[in-house]
């Protein structure tokens, strides 16, 4: 699948077992930022003991206000232009692993008490970590597998994750094609996560948790409120609520962050006010929203962002 690669819906056909790399940024060597606990999920995902979350460098998306800038861009660097570098929090990060590397972090996770295994961004490495995952259940991993994605995925690369991943935590980012365009330059982003979660629900079913209240099986769809596109998010909830009712959990998040490279972005360049948050709550509880997160109050910082400090590799 990396020799003309054709993982995520980019298909850009770059040869990246070679070395080259792809829209993504990454070469077939997995590159990983940091493997560590972290407590700032959904309560159902950390509750008290942390996520094992593991950051995969790169991602298919690229969205001009990324979160996680530092390792997005993954390590393609005609991608970043000379300004963008010194506003990356760190550059060039990750470590390169194997498969059998990935399966050891996994378990050291799981020997900390991590609720479960959470892997952020691997879209492009879908291969490399499905023969991680096998390894890792072999050698006695337990816990729940999650799989975190912006949500532009292809059904037929998801399809090689079934019966590995046990939660399947995607974003739906826009329903507009002319956003989805200008932010991330993918007109096709609601039809594809459309698609994406339709077959994610369909190899988890609903929402299953154990007795301390954490997720074990099923699908949370996240989708993050930008500035100035509340009728945007409004036509993103009530098209999950009626699609899947409670078969599904949203969550609504107000988190958006101004990093850097926005901070003179027309709309970016400021975070979501309480009115809008609450417009786009109000909106789905009037469409029947039952099953969901919302967030408090200052949620938002750059104090959320992990440092990319190869912890844990």
């Amino acid at each position: 699948m990396q020799e003309g690669c054709n993982i995520c819906p980019r298909e850009c056909k770059v040869d990246r077992l070679s070395g080259k790399k792809g829209y993504c940024g990454e070469s077939s060597k997995m590159m990983v930022a940091r493997a560590a606990l972290h407590f700032w999920e959904e309560p159902c995902i950390s509750g008290e003991e942390g996520s094992g979350t593991i950051f995969f460098c790169g991602c298919p998306l690229h969205c001009i206000f990324c979160q996680n800038y530092g390792i997005s861009k993954g390590n393609l660097k005609e991608k970043i232009k000379e300004e963008d570098k010194q506003n990356q929090r760190q550059e060039n990060i990750g470590k390169e692993i194997t498969e059998e590397q990935l399966a050891e972090a996994m378990l050291k996770l799981q020997e900390k008490k991590a609720n479960n295994i959470n892997l952020v961004t691997a879209t492009h490495y879908i291969p490399q970590v499905s023969k991680s995952l096998k390894l890792a259940k072999e050698k006695g991993l337990s816990v729940p597998v999650i799989y975190n994605t912006g949500g532009y995925e292809k059904v037929e690369s998801l399809k090689m994750l079934e019966g590995l991943v046990d939660v399947y935590l995607p974003d739906m980012k826009y329903f507009s094609p002319k956003l989805s365009k200008e932010y991330s330059q993918a007109p096709d982003y609601f039809l594809v996560a459309k698609k994406a979660i339709e077959e994610m629900v369909r190899q988890t079913g609903s929402p299953v948790f154990n007795e301390r209240g954490i997720i074990k099986k099923g699908v949370i769809v996240r989708h993050m409120i930008l500035p100035g596109s509340t009728r945007d998010s409004m036509e993103i909830m009530e098209y999950l609520i009626k699609t899947y009712g409670n078969q599904i959990i949203i969550s609504l998040m107000n988190q958006y962050t101004p990093m850097e490279q926005m901070k003179t972005h027309p709309l970016l360049k400021r975070r979501i006010t309480q009115r809008e948050y609450e417009k786009v709550i109000d909106f789905g509880i009037q469409m029947g929203w039952e099953n969901g997160f919302v967030q408090e109050k200052g949620t938002v910082g750059e104090s959320f962002i992990p440092q990319w400090n190869g912890e844990g590799l």
